[in-house]
């Protein structure tokens, strides 16, 4: 038996592939391993993952993951991995973006990006990561991500420039307290990251104003902006990206994409089925 798994900063998604080739999907939460550690990952897989898997029967596990940037951040996730799985003689951890490059690509070379907690981009050969440009994280970057709408929407409630109408929505539905709760919300606790995110889907719900709107707009022009245009003739390749973000509001992003000279491929929710497909044709 294989696991592979699509694991994102808010949530996991595995698929168990049998020898056979059947498929059976489940999720749990995401394991960033800037956030978290071995022991919190373990003790969620024994929490989350299905009663009736049967965990000894599992050899092979491929784990791409958001925040796995070194060697020793993989090791975070594998040693969990090892654990929870004793009877895997094969455990590979590596970045989320390689995912996302095989998912969209397959073996074609091309542009492949991520745009949902947290934001990140490639141009690949088919095989391999050739080129990137580094998203910074949620501090310093992620242009375009759910945890960037989120820190707009924030800073713009706290402020007091939300339009008529949007702060008591957002106070309401997202049981805001007062800016020393929010402040050690995001400073003191778990997942500020996580947090932020979650903040995308009220512009999701609310895409029938025109502050929504042009809040994500301007986002994906700020990821354009920062990270696409410095690829090099990034304007040859065709525009393909997997993530809530970039799915749920991807009639803005082809609006800015094309108003960058790129035209748009794929754009899907989650590479998780067509990661297994890819894995399927390596067997």
């Amino acid at each position: 038996m294989i696991l592979i798994a699509d694991g994102g900063s808010t949530k996991t998604s595995w698929c168990q592939l049998s020898d056979a080739g059947q498929r059976v999907y489940f999720n749990t939460q995401g394991y960033n391993p800037d956030f978290v550690d071995t022991a919190f990952i373990v003790a969620s897989l024994q929490k989350d993952l299905p009663d009736d898997m049967a965990r000894t029967e599992v050899r092979e596990i491929y784990f791409y993951g958001a925040g796995v940037s070194s060697p020793a951040k993989a090791e975070v996730i594998a040693a969990a991995l090892r654990e929870t799985f004793p009877s895997a003689n094969r455990v590979e951890v590596t970045e989320d973006l390689l995912a996302a490059a095989r998912a969209l690509l397959g073996h074609e070379p091309g542009f492949a990006a991520i745009l949902g907690t947290g934001t990140n981009s490639c141009l690949y050969d088919g095989q391999k990561i050739t080129y990137n440009v580094d998203s910074l994280g949620y501090f310093l970057g992620d242009e375009g991500s759910g945890s960037f709408l989120g820190k707009r929407l924030l800073r713009d409630y706290l402020r007091g420039l939300l339009p008529d109408g949007l702060e008591e929505a957002l106070k309401t539905e997202y049981h805001l307290g007062t800016r020393n709760d929010i402040i050690d919300r995001l400073y003191n606790q778990p997942l500020p990251n996580r947090y932020l995110a979650s903040f995308a889907k009220f512009c999701y719900d609310h895409n029938n104003v025109s502050y929504c709107r042009q809040i994500v707009v301007e986002a994906f022009e700020a990821f354009f902006q920062n990270l696409v245009l410095h690829y090099p003739d990034y304007q040859k390749y065709t525009f393909n990206c997997i993530g809530s973000v970039g799915y749920n509001f991807r009639d803005a992003l082809t609006q800015v994409a094309n108003g960058h000279g790129m035209q748009v491929g794929k754009i899907l929710r989650s590479p998780i089925d067509d990661l297994v497909s890819f894995h399927e044709g390596e067997k």
